[in-house]
């Protein structure tokens, strides 16, 4: 993707409040780069959590400080050609030694781009688009600790259920303030 494009994609999932002045990396041929600092603790990225997924992420400081190392190690070891499973595995062995951590305090992760497409069934490598909303840190949480059965279409489900990087996902609608501008102006945002 055009770094420009990429950059406007991933500032399209932070309310303007915060847009400004968060950090922002787009992906390289050997992964993330960093393109501009933060002035406000947040960081932007598009994260790519299969090749084909776009999931334009506005994470906090918490989320900066522990789940920004594990997508940009992702994304450096699916550049290296390393497997899903080896990932997979080198993942794990990361949070059992401590290398990466699991948020220590409730945070915000803001997902309000209009262009979501995310992994709906990772194994197979299905995408699909989902609409604005909003993530909070819920490390080893699981959909029957909210009372809910996980379904998507739901007011509130966890994504990553039982893992140090679990999320509270709570869909939205269409963030229309003034200054929030989709991430491509001509694009449809119907979806």
């Amino acid at each position: 993707m055009d770094h420009q494009k990429e950059i406007a994609l991933a500032l399209s999932a932070c309310p303007p409040s915060v847009a400004s002045k968060a950090a922002v990396y787009v992906l390289g041929k050997s992964g993330y780069i960093k393109v501009r600092d933060s002035q406000n603790g947040f960081t932007a990225i598009v994260q790519h959590s299969l090749p084909t997924s776009q999931e334009p992420r506005c994470m906090d400081a918490e989320g900066t400080r522990t789940h920004l190392p594990r997508v940009l190690k992702v994304a450096e070891l699916r550049a290296q050609g390393k497997s899903r499973e080896e990932i997979k595995r080198f993942v794990a062995d990361a949070f059992a030694k401590g290398v990466f951590q699991p948020p220590a305090r409730l945070g915000v992760d803001y997902m309000l781009s209009t262009q979501n497409v995310v992994p709906i069934d990772e194994d197979k490598g299905i995408v699909a688009p989902y609409p604005p909303h909003v993530m909070f840190y819920g490390p080893y949480l699981t959909n029957a600790d909210l009372g809910s059965d996980g379904n998507p279409a739901g007011p509130a489900f966890v994504v990553g259920e039982g893992t140090p990087h679990a999320l509270i996902i709570v869909p939205v609608g269409s963030h229309t303030h003034p200054g929030h501008a989709p991430a491509d102006k001509g694009a449809d945002d119907s979806q």
